[in-house]
């Protein structure tokens, strides 16, 4: 090992000598270039965005229910209606009606191809185009769409992640259309798509997306839902759940990415020392927001507002260069579709305004991370959230069994619930005193808490104030209303007045494996609940009373998992451990969960996954964490030998000739003895890094020979991963000893401050 280092010293200094210190001097350095770059466009703010009034240019690239009906027959429209809202099979023969529809809305906008758009289990979309055109046989051509190519296409199924599921000799898969989610023009420069969203499924039959899966979810917790809420309102025969996803974001000046090798590969810097100014100032958060990232806002809602997005919130978020946008609540399958396009959309507008976006949980060391938070309630067919609070005492038994249940789902789950959010990228902020911790709890507010000990006391609950008045007799201000409950941003799972959200959920992340998860366990618990509610009424136990009793019951079975303090603290750790609340912060150990006997036996029963598919998922997400790591490994050694180093001991070699100046003048050690632990102090560090990065490369060499995909995720995990923090740091040392005008990548100081 030592050989090797001794190697690269000599082909550095080697390089040093053979190239003159001039050349070195005048060389154009990239850095510089990238934030000149960077400069100019803060005087070309574009001024030809403005924004569009939402009412005209909303869902107009959308194949909307009010654009079915004008290109339907009206049998066959209320016959979609019908299949949608129930669920039931749509027939080809109306599938054929259908697709001549939107093959004619969609040539009537101008476009040209279309597509099958799903959700593998990559974490992002995939599409592959085919044109409307073709031959008719006599040299001219058609322009044909029909049900089969609408309902059914066949991507290779080996080349997406699987688990094991394909083999590379097995390629079929095929996608399936979901009805349920609205077809869509996607349009860039180079023209338009019209995009249809389906699901996407092996040759033999298992889900090897994110969205098969949750619209199962989905239909479960509708029929354990429903059937509860039958207890109160026979009239109920349809429950939605319903989701708003705030998405959080950085940007980044475009030119400056470029010149970032970690950025462009790995979505977070991994090397930088702390600016001077981060977000210690808290000056930035709800701040004006900048005119070129306006101008970028008002472009990404203008072509969200188009396929149908209903983004509702901008804002500056708390890190400096950190945003935020969030749309109004949605049918869930059809909020996490809109998700998945809405970061499609963020990448592609970014481009014009020369920024890129950063969805990765942490890309900057030292400030806040980016999270999704997922706003999720249960809404019936009459127009009641089953999780607000009521007005009358029977409607208040309705929420609380709802909301009761809801948290002992959490609690018996909340292992499989923090899987469902695990990933490389996230572990960066779960545990780390960022929002939100690893262990996963439930914030209530004071009030809601105070609710449940007196039912779990039989004691008569007070009613839950929802109209409660605030700091009257404020000049000139009106009264403002107090919410049922405050708000505890360091809880992963708060109820937040009419709504849990689930801020423990990565910014990259596809929502729809956390939403699965969770609609899978509540539905679980809900079948549960009834089962023991029909038990009491059968010996003859009133309703009312058999809910009371067995919601008390899971109040006090549940009680661990509340917790209304600082989730970031040292003392909740210790207090969670004395619970036995499970504090799991690396992402291979909490994957352990997918595959327990449990958790296979839930998802088999509801119909989610059957065993393979939980396996294979299992697999996958090990297999994507340890890849992550080994990129970024990669990308350290390459970062630190190709460019790192070489800077560092080119301005150690002037500091070399300058003391040796100073020597050849006869000075004494003392005029220069400053100089020499310059020196010495660049020498200890450059020689750190590039002793361990060649560990670094040994171990993870050695972790590739693993052949139990755990394992070598664990190994990654353990024993390469620990390298980054110390070549980090040693790294940052050199950034604040070595020549500005010599240091080769953009610092955090310029990558945090939009120009």
């Amino acid at each position: 090992m030592k050989s090797r280092i001794y190697h690269i010293f000599e082909m550095f200094l080697e390089r040093i000598i053979t190239n003159s210190r001039y050349k070195y001097k005048n060389m154009s350095n990239s850095r510089f270039a990238a934030v000149e770059e960077a400069t100019k466009h803060h005087f070309n703010v574009s001024s030809a965005v403005t924004s569009e009034r939402a009412i005209h240019i909303f869902g107009k690239n959308v194949f909307t229910t009010a654009k079915m009906r004008d290109y339907l027959p009206k049998s066959t429209f209320n016959d979609l209606n019908t299949a949608i809202d129930e669920g039931n099979q749509i027939s080809r023969e109306m599938a054929e009606f259908i697709a001549q529809a939107m093959k004619a809305w969609a040539i009537e906008n101008g476009v040209s191809h279309y597509t099958h758009w799903f959700q593998p289990l990559t974490g992002s979309t995939a599409e592959k185009h085919d044109a409307f055109f073709e031959p008719d046989g006599d040299g001219g051509a058609i322009e044909k769409f029909t049900a089969d190519a609408l309902v059914q296409q066949e991507p290779d199924a080996s080349s997406f992640p699987n688990g094991g599921i394909r083999n590379t000799f097995e390629a079929r898969g095929y996608t399936a259309w979901d009805p349920s989610s609205p077809a869509f023009i996607y349009e860039t420069a180079a023209g338009k798509t019209l995009c249809i969203p389906t699901v996407f499924v092996s040759y033999t039959g298992e889900s090897l997306d994110y969205k098969a899966p949750l619209l199962k979810a989905i239909a479960a917790i509708d029929k354990a839902a429903t059937e509860v809420a039958q207890y109160f309102d026979k009239s109920i025969d349809k429950v939605t759940a319903s989701l708003g996803i705030e998405q959080e974001y950085f940007l980044v000046d475009l030119a400056l990415y470029n010149a970032r090798p970690d950025l462009q590969l790995t979505g977070r810097t991994l090397f930088g020392h702390m600016s001077a100014k981060g977000q210690q100032l808290e000056d930035h958060y709800f701040g004006a927001i900048p005119e070129r990232v306006l101008a970028y806002m008002v472009d990404l809602e203008n072509e969200a507002l188009k396929l149908g997005i209903p983004l509702k919130t901008r804002h500056n978020e708390v890190a400096p260069s950190q945003f935020e946008c969030a749309p109004m609540f949605e049918e869930i399958n059809l909020a996490i579709d809109h998700n998945q396009l809405l970061m499609n959309l963020m990448e592609q507008v970014a481009i014009r305004h020369n920024f890129k976006v950063l969805l990765h949980e942490k890309p900057y060391s030292g400030v806040n991370g980016s999270g999704k938070h997922n706003n999720w309630s249960l809404i019936t067919n009459t127009g009641v959230n089953l999780l607000s609070p009521g007005k009358t005492p029977k409607n208040n038994l309705m929420f609380l069994t709802f909301f009761v249940n809801t948290i002992k789902a959490v609690f018996e789950h909340a292992d499989l619930l923090r899987a469902s959010i695990a990933s490389h990228s996230n572990d960066h902020r779960l545990g780390a005193n960022e929002a939100p911790p690893a262990i996963i709890s439930i914030f209530l507010g004071s009030q809601l808490d105070e609710i449940l000990e007196e039912v779990e006391s039989a004691r008569v609950a007070k009613k839950v104030k929802a109209d409660a008045n605030l700091w009257h007799g404020i000049p000139k201000i009106p009264d403002l209303k107090l919410d049922n409950t405050d708000r505890n941003r360091t809880s992963p799972f708060a109820f937040t007045g009419n709504k849990f959200e689930f801020r423990a959920v990565g910014s990259s992340a596809n929502s729809a494996l956390p939403m699965t998860v969770l609609n899978a366990i509540v539905a679980a618990q809900l079948i549960e609940f009834k089962n023991e509610v029909d038990k009491q009424i059968k010996k003859g136990i009133k309703k009312d009373l058999a809910i009371l009793n067995v919601v008390r019951k899971y109040i006090k079975d549940s009680k661990a998992i509340r917790f209304e303090g600082n989730g970031y603290s040292e003392e909740w750790e210790i207090e969670a451990a004395a619970r036995g609340l499970s504090n799991i912060k690396s992402t291979p150990k909490s994957l352990d969960v997918y595959v327990t006997p449990e958790s296979i036996e839930l998802f088999e029963t509801l119909g989610i996954y059957n065993k393979r598919e939980s396996e294979a998922r299992h697999e996958i997400l090990l297999e994507n964490f340890f890849k992550k790591l080994q990129i970024e490994a990669r990308v350290i050694g390459d970062v630190v030998t190709s460019q790192i180093a070489p800077a560092c001991i080119i301005y150690q070699n002037q500091l070399i000739e300058n003391v040796r100046g100073l020597k050849d003048l006869g000075l004494g050690k003392e005029a220069y003895s400053s100089q020499l632990n310059y020196i010495e102090r660049i020498s200890k560090h450059v020689n750190i890094i590039l002793e361990k990065a060649e560990e670094m490369r040994q171990a993870r060499k050695k972790s590739n020979t693993i052949e139990d995909m755990r394992e070598r995720a664990i190994a990654y995990d353990e024993i390469v991963k620990p390298f980054f923090d110390e070549i980090r740091y040693n790294v940052n040392k050199l950034e604040k000893l070595v020549d500005d005008a010599k240091w080769p990548l953009p610092k955090l100081r310029e990558l945090l401050f939009i120009h």
